[in-house]
């Protein structure tokens, strides 16, 4: 699961408009692994929640979207949840 977490993180950040990831509400948003915290990423067992910083340089349901399609290949049949976490 680490490195499913981490590579979640990758994908994330390159997508073209997202600034960054972010911890969400009061740092919530997170896998905690040891001696590491993956923050923005929070995986479970039926979905995976992920808060962005996100770019205003289109309507951010899309920018949303493209994140749920990057992350498709890499966690399967779970729920992608995109949490606008701030604007840039």
């Amino acid at each position: 699961m680490s490195e499913l977490a981490r590579e979640i993180a990758d994908a994330v950040r390159h997508c073209p408009d997202v600034a960054d990831l972010s911890g969400g509400p009061f740092g919530t948003v997170a896998t905690y692994l040891p001696g590491e915290r993956v923050s923005g990423v929070a995986l479970r067992e039926d979905e995976v929640e992920v808060s962005i910083v996100a770019r205003t340089t289109r309507p951010l349901p899309e920018i949303a979207d493209e994140v749920r399609l990057a992350l498709a290949p890499l966690v399967g049949d779970r729920a992608v949840n995109v949490h606008i976490g701030g604007v840039q």
